[in-house]
């Protein structure tokens, strides 16, 4: 098993990650950019999730590919980083056109995802300018193949549990040679602890040390809830937001099933996942650079089983970046 060279969503050629923080509000933003429109679905499996345009990714719907990807904190304020993305995209001519005629804009694409931060101590004293317009547009310059993971961009004010949550990437190769990657950002209500340890729950998931190459060994019996989710705190919304992405040429509804099977990572890195103050969103995206040969259903269990431990790894990560911080 191997992970891609950088370890991060854009071992898949052809993506780019951009992040920006704002240190005295606690909060930031990261972007998605793909070279091309790439094709994308989305899962939505929390109970209060706060999203933008993923009804335009419903497989009955006529889009079905994206300029970029924005996940932020800010709660609903942090809504606006995608509309920078969008501005500066159709000034620069990308994105969907209906009708091709001098004059008429373009609409870039920007499906969004946002995570509340709000209540992590940071100054939110914005009044009318909360700073996502310009942390949208900061992260949309500083999109690169290599970018920093842990308190960065739209996890810079993330917590998981009591813990410090944090931006998360992981990349895999499979045998076939498709890359699989994830892109997250952790603020759960669940711990990604083992109780009573350091340990991850993605500890079996580890690949060369990645998270800190802490073992896998219970001491002690598993509670039903443990004791180190936000239940110990200050009550607080939650979310993970993720991208998975990969290189393998997938139909609309192909992605829609990877990103439902990607949503196991959530489960395999969290305890508990998917409740009712979650707001869990992944979504997914296929640059199409190679072809998925038949029987295609093989190629897909593959795809989204990788999937789920690529997220798992990545949520592990990100974890582990803001903590050793």
């Amino acid at each position: 098993m191997s992970s891609g060279p950088r370890n991060l969503i854009t071992d898949i050629e052809g993506l780019r990650v951009g992040s920006s923080v704002d240190q005295r509000a606690r909060t930031g933003v990261t972007v998605l950019l793909p070279e091309a429109p790439a094709r994308a679905a989305v899962d939505v499996r929390g109970g209060g999730p706060g999203t933008r345009e993923t009804d335009a990714l419903a497989l009955e719907n006529l889009v079905d590919r994206v300029d970029a990807v924005v996940l932020s904190g800010g709660s609903v304020y942090g809504l606006a980083a995608a509309d920078t993305v969008s501005r500066k995209l159709g000034a620069a001519r990308k994105g969907f056109s209906l009708v091709e005629a001098p004059g008429v804009p373009v609409s870039p694409i920007v499906p969004s995802a946002i995570l509340f931060d709000l209540a992590n101590g940071g100054d939110k004293k914005w009044g009318e300018t909360p700073p996502y317009a310009r942390l949208g547009d900061e992260a949309l310059a500083a999109a690169e193949v290599v970018f920093p993971l842990g308190a960065h961009g739209a996890g810079a004010g993330a917590t998981a549990g009591v813990h410090p949550g944090g931006l998360g990437s992981a990349s895999f190769i499979t045998e076939s040679g498709y890359t699989v990657g994830a892109l997250v950002a952790v603020n759960a209500f669940g711990s990604p602890y083992i109780p009573g340890t350091n340990q991850f729950w993605a500890a079996p998931y580890e690949l060369d040390g990645e998270y800190g190459g802490r073992g896998m060994s219970l001491s002690g019996p598993v509670r039903d809830l443990p004791t180190d989710t936000k239940l110990a705190g200050a009550g607080r919304e939650n979310t993970t937001i993720a991208v998975i992405a990969t290189d393998a040429d997938l139909t609309a509804a192909e992605l829609k099933r990877l990103a439902i099977m990607a949503q196991d990572g959530l489960a395999r890195a969290l305890r508990p996942a998917h409740g009712p103050t979650d707001g869990d969103v992944v979504f997914a995206l296929s640059t199409g650079a190679r072809a998925l040969p038949d029987p295609r259903l093989a190629g897909i269990l593959q795809l989204g089983t990788v999937a789920g431990d690529v997220l798992a790894r990545a949520i592990a990560r990100g974890v582990y970046m803001a903590e050793t911080a």
